[in-house]
């Protein structure tokens, strides 16, 4: 009987509790919503990778969409807009010795600038980078310039 009396208790005070708090939160003000963030190629341009997806400010990005045996990797951006975007980072190259399947990859720290901000073919409406430079730094791979500047996919 006293386990029961208890059970009963124990089930009122929570109803009278749950009654409470949705009374408590029919009755509040509708909380204020904070605005989303703006959509990538909203307002600011975006990168656009050998896959067709399109990002800003990415830690990673795949320069050689065939084999991946250039990549880049740990990118900090300090800039991003219309006008460019700006990041340091590590261009990961294979250096495909004796053959790539059996190369090593090599790592070389790298100041990359995306700029040309053109209308995508694919989406219009969306401004995408047109263009990739690669300043390296400290070495560079064999038979790289010290800057490397490629077409970005459309």
């Amino acid at each position: 009987m006293r386990g029961s009396v208890v059970g009963t208790a124990v089930t009122l005070a929570a109803g009278a509790l749950l009654t409470a708090a949705m009374t408590t939160a029919t009755a509040s003000p509708p909380a204020t919503t904070t605005p989303p963030p703006p959509r990538a190629g909203a307002s600011q341009p975006v990168l656009v990778d050998c896959l067709w997806h399109r990002t800003v400010r990415p830690g990673d990005f795949i320069l050689a969409c065939g084999d991946g045996n250039s990549r880049l990797t740990g990118l900090h951006w300090s800039q991003w807009g219309p006008d460019g975007a700006t990041a340091v980072g590590v261009n990961m190259v294979n250096d495909c010795k004796p053959y790539c399947a059996a190369g090593t990859f090599r790592s070389y720290p790298v100041t990359v600038r995306l700029d040309h901000a053109k209308p995508w073919k694919k989406r219009p409406e969306i401004q995408r980078y047109d263009r990739i430079s690669l300043t390296y730094q400290q070495g560079r791979p064999e038979g790289f310039k010290q800057v490397m500047t490629y077409p970005l996919w459309d």
